[in-house]
């Protein structure tokens, strides 16, 4: 393992039986952004493996002909296994913990990413994408949980942020990689292109990650490393559901993107496969710029001395706000344009969602963060599906796309202002004693 990130207190002992890191502050510092590393490639490597249907979705379509709400059936598959993997991918993750738990979930989704290039039927698909939902559901509760673990208050947004641009990184990757490999090869190659980062990633995980030092450097931890809550405790409190409704509202604008965006490119403006890629690559930068944006503006205010309440929150505005503009792009006279709407709108997305995700840190102890995660993830997986129906339905009926536009814009103000009317002040929740393995 590299010096640079990880101390040589930690020795080969550490390597090699997995005991707790020794490391000292400094080396400690230097060994987390390794971590944060990790995260953003591992994010990078999910939503490359996530986004090669919808990349290939305009030219699958023609040549199994697929129809819209075939299509919508495929994505909904995926949305499905999701929310029903994120209802226990968090609490396996919060009793395995990370190390272990993360190593499980990229294993299973990075088979089920090579499965697709073996079925050629809708069911078939439906399939591939169930496994692949199951798989992935892990990512986000084991990289915030990690976060929550290896990161004081005042770095977690920034760090979150970082890891969450993964998966901008990654829908700019899969045009690029699979549009390639599908000229080249032929469109099974697009889904096999993809699954050796995944593997590479497992190897570099199971070789680097450890387990922080003790006293953990997180400012939340305090209850045994094997301790855990059950989802009956977690839902009591407002704190869970300020989090949960604000997923549930935003999640499905960002599934429409993913999975919808090339097929209202290709269906206004006429784009072939490979013309596809320079408009997603410029969109999914924007996306970058908002995430790691986002992080940094509520980390910014946290260091002028401002509470962690308002500079969250006021950074979650500005993002919501950012969001508003995409109304026009239906209407937008020029690819460019509609480009450059899209974008600032996914930009806001991601901060918007670097700043929610480091809200569960605010407030619940580390050994709920991934329970709480996968709860909330849960439930915007749950309105992705919805949003996938409603959209098949929509534009097999009237080929419209304004509703959905519509409500993307007003989605994140009207989060925003649930979580505040359940969490006015940020307080963690006051948790009744974990249950232990």
């Amino acid at each position: 393992m590299p010096k640079s990130l990880y101390c040589p207190a930690a020795g080969a002992a550490g390597r090699h039986s997995g005991e707790t890191a020794t490391a000292t502050d400094h080396h400690a510092g230097r060994y987390r952004w390794g971590i944060c590393a990790l995260l953003f490639a591992a994010t990078t490597v999910n939503y490359v493996d996530r986004q090669v249907l919808g990349v290939l979705a305009p030219e699958l379509g023609r040549t199994y002909g697929w129809s819209e709400t075939e299509y919508s059936h495929i994505v909904t598959a995926f949305q499905a296994a999701y929310a029903i993997g994120l209802l226990c991918a968090g609490a396996i993750i919060d009793r395995l913990g990370t190390r272990v738990g993360y190593a499980l979930a990229i294993a299973v989704w990075s088979l089920a990413a090579m499965s697709h290039a073996l079925v050629r039927s809708v069911t078939g698909f439906m399939g591939a994408r169930f496994v692949l939902g199951l798989g992935e559901s892990g990512n986000f509760p084991a990289a915030v949980k990690t976060v929550a673990e290896w990161f004081p208050q005042r770095e977690r947004a920034l760090a979150t942020g970082i890891f969450n641009a993964g998966s901008n990184v990654g829908a700019i990757l899969a045009p690029l990689i699979v549009t390639l490999a599908a000229a080249r090869f032929g469109l099974r190659a697009g889904f096999l292109a993809t699954s050796a980062l995944s593997f590479a990633w497992l190897i570099a995980w199971l070789a680097i990650y450890r387990s922080p030092p003790k006293p953990a450097l997180s400012d939340l931890s305090s209850a045994p490393a094997n301790s855990h809550f059950r989802w009956r405790e977690l839902l009591r409190h407002r704190q869970t559901w300020a989090i949960v409704l604000a997923r549930l509202l935003t999640d499905p604008i960002w599934w429409f993107f993913l999975f919808w965006l090339p097929k209202f490119l290709d269906a206004q403006y006429g784009l072939s496969l490979t013309a596809l890629g320079p408009p997603l690559v410029a969109i999914y930068l924007m996306a970058d710029g908002g995430s790691i944006g986002g992080g940094w503006l509520a980390g910014s205010l946290l260091r002028r001395g401002w509470t962690a309440d308002r500079a969250r929150k006021t950074a979650m505005l500005v993002c919501a706000v950012v969001v508003v503009p995409i109304v026009f792009a239906a209407h937008a006279q020029g690819l460019w344009l509609a480009v450059a709407l899209i974008g600032l709108a996914v930009a806001g997305h991601q901060g918007w969602s670097a700043n929610l995700y480091t809200l569960v840190s605010d407030l619940f102890p580390s050994e709920a963060v991934a329970s709480v995660v996968g709860l909330a993830s849960c439930a915007g997986a749950i309105g992705g599906m919805l949003i996938s129906t409603l959209v098949g339905w929509l534009l097999q009926s009237s080929g419209s796309y304004v509703p959905v536009f519509t409500l993307a814009a007003s989605a994140y103000l009207a989060a925003l202002a649930l979580v505040q009317v359940l969490v006015p002040q940020l307080q963690p929740a006051s948790l009744a004693a974990p249950q232990s393995r």
